[in-house]
């Protein structure tokens, strides 16, 4: 198994929950190497319990920044400086990592999360949205990375069916349509779990 990276077309598409979805479908290593807002407790700690991994599978973030914003002006506002030496995924396997933000998101003045998943050189899921306006921001986001050689392993969707918008970013980006994660009431680790299960095929991702 190898390294799977995990970006979204935007913030709060759902990308945290897919990760942690995916994390404890493979038994995987999760990994956020920037970490952007502690108010509401930080994404590690989420995957953490909707994962049901054990506590050293959630590796520990390069930079914890307070400020919930893009990571280039919170670690402005922190006086850090963010360097791409330290960015650099852990050896562990299998690992997810995610991704601040959506794909153009800057990690520093002048680098942008695409540049960095194109230096990574890993598969790389981009969780979208179903509702109103999804077509626009994938495809965008589909051009960006494949503009940057990023390798698309395909498209995990979150919400409740679109089958129209969803065969169509499939269908115009060329990419995968990997599954769908129903919006879940209760959200648990149980009931993650079972609709990952449900909804996707984990060999996709082998």
């Amino acid at each position: 198994m190898t390294a799977i990276v995990v970006t979204g077309t935007d913030t709060d598409v759902g990308k945290t929950v897919f990760a942690a979805a995916l994390a404890g479908a493979l038994s995987a290593y999760y990994w956020k190497p920037v970490q952007a807002g502690l108010d509401d407790g930080s994404d590690a700690e989420r995957v953490r319990a909707l994962s049901g991994l054990p506590a050293d599978r959630i590796l520990p973030e390069a930079y914890r920044l307070a400020t919930p914003c893009s990571p280039h002006r919170a670690a402005a506002i922190d006086g850090v400086t963010i360097d791409p030496a330290r960015l650099s995924p852990p050896p562990m396997r299998p690992l997810v990592i995610e991704g601040a933000g959506g794909v153009l998101v800057p990690l520093t003045d002048d680098l942008l999360s695409a540049d960095q998943f194109a230096a990574w050189a890993l598969p790389t899921v981009l969780v979208a949205r179903t509702g109103l306006g999804t077509i626009s921001h994938s495809l965008l986001s589909i051009e960006a990375l494949r503009a940057r050689g990023v390798p698309i392993l395909g498209v995990a969707f979150i919400g409740e069916a679109v089958e129209d918008s969803e065969a169509t970013i499939a269908r115009i980006g060329g990419v995968r349509r990997l599954g769908r994660l129903p919006r879940l009431d209760p959200l648990d680790a149980a009931t993650l779990a079972a609709a990952f299960a449900a909804h996707f095929d984990l060999a996709d991702f082998r």
